[in-house]
């Protein structure tokens, strides 16, 4: 028998968070250099420049944490995507379990408003899915709503105002149809790159809140096919695998680090985007991984120099799944997972608590550009006039958006075949 919403203690099933980045044509590049700088610098509208020195802390310290759990396993998250999603879901929480979630993000209300922080949001959503912007990227959310479930009309209006969200009446009491439908949803917004996101969704789901970001990305100096070849991968000291290698030799932004004892190269997309490759020395990776913050890719794009160089990136792509519940939870969003939760902001017609939040991101790196549904020598050969980067050992990157300044996408790659 199924139980009355009187009775029982219904959930908030799935916060899903779905990224996917994949690349396609876009504009010719926008000429702007990549400087922490443009944070300081009122733009048109002054709460989204308040946003992106906070997104990108919450971004770095989740990146860090997911890092220290499977140092040993690819990582690949979209911060911004996930941000959003937790600031859309505080708009129907109350007391602790609101504090602790606008707290966990890294927002200090006494210096920027609630108001204040959906704002910005709001206006990020504006720029990731206006086109003049030069990149092609989309990014929305929808909440999928048990046919019996009756919002709160406060709730309904600031989701749809400030994260644009679409609310479609699911009966999660059929679990074959609403599976399908919410599978559907995603198949079509990730264009069939994600096209079983659940094999069966429970019967007690109530509310599904999934968002996506839809990344494309072309070099600005596209690779050549014709020079990608079969290399060694070294995954570690005893171990390698074969990959396909791309390689260019061309002017990029190319810093080596003796602080932090790694090489950074700089390489720029089409548009407002760009991506940091980071190579570790040998042994370094944690001491890399430490140092990641504002402070420091502000210190690399100020030293970072445009330099002739022969450069190997693996081609690669992965797809990656994270109950991110324990992370939250270490960062100090607790109550919203237990009984205690309070989401009286949401719904009063049932005891809502938050029992997963799911993120998978699909990325592609090839030869023109980023499609998102070790050696122990030296990362620097003189065999001839140009120096040579290869990245043929475990390495970072970061895909920023250097017009809103957001951390679109954060990986690690330990094993790119």
């Amino acid at each position: 028998m199924t139980p009355s919403f009187r009775t029982m203690t219904s959930t908030l099933y799935k916060c899903l968070l779905i990224v996917l980045a994949l690349g396609s044509c876009v504009p010719q590049p926008v000429s702007q250099d990549f400087c922490l700088q443009s944070l300081t610098q009122e733009q048109e509208n002054p709460f989204h420049r308040r946003l992106a020195p906070v997104n990108v802390d919450f971004a770095f310290r989740l990146y860090k944490n997911l890092i220290s759990r499977a140092p040993d396993r690819n990582i690949f998250i979209s911060p911004v995507s996930i941000s959003m999603s937790l600031a859309m879901l505080s708009l129907g929480a109350k007391s602790v379990t609101h504090t602790q979630l606008i707290e966990a993000l890294g927002f200090n209300l006494t210096e920027t408003s609630e108001v204040e922080i959906h704002q910005g949001f709001q206006y990020l959503i504006h720029l990731f899915n206006n086109t003049d912007t030069g990149l092609e990227m989309n990014t929305g959310n929808v909440l999928f709503l048990d046919s019996k479930v009756k919002l709160m009309e406060t709730f309904v209006n600031e989701i749809k105002r400030y994260y644009s969200v679409e609310i479609l009446s699911t009966d999660f009491q059929n679990s074959t149809s609403a599976t399908k439908q919410v599978n559907d949803f995603v198949k079509n917004k990730t264009l069939g790159k994600i096209d079983e996101l659940f094999k069966e969704l429970d019967h007690d789901t109530v509310l599904l809140l999934i968002s996506y970001i839809f990344f494309k990305g072309r070099w600005a100096k596209p690779f050549d096919p014709n020079a990608t070849k079969v290399q060694k991968f070294f995954i570690n000291k005893n171990e390698s695998v074969d990959v396909l290698m791309m390689s260019q030799s061309k002017p990029n932004k190319l810093l080596f680090d003796t602080e932090l004892s790694c090489t950074v190269v700089q390489l720029e997309y089409s548009g407002n985007a760009t991506a940091f490759f980071i190579l570790p020395e040998e042994g370094k990776m944690n001491q890399v991984v430490a140092s990641l913050s504002r402070d420091t890719l502000h210190r690399w794009s100020q030293l970072i120099q445009h330099r002739s160089m022969n450069l190997y990136i693996p081609k690669f792509q992965i797809a990656e799944s994270y109950d991110l519940e324990s992370v939250l939870r270490e960062m100090g969003m607790t109550e919203m997972f237990t009984n205690l939760a309070n989401f009286s902001g949401i719904t009063q017609q049932a005891s809502v608590k938050l029992s997963e939040v799911l993120h998978k991101a699909v990325i592609s790196i090839d030869e023109e550009g980023t499609e998102a549904a070790a050696g122990t020598g030296m990362r620097f050969f003189f065999k001839s006039a140009l120096p040579v980067v290869k990245f043929n050992k475990p390495f970072l990157f970061i895909v920023f958006d250097h017009f809103t300044w957001s951390a679109l996408f954060l990986g690690k790659i330990m094993n790119p075949a």
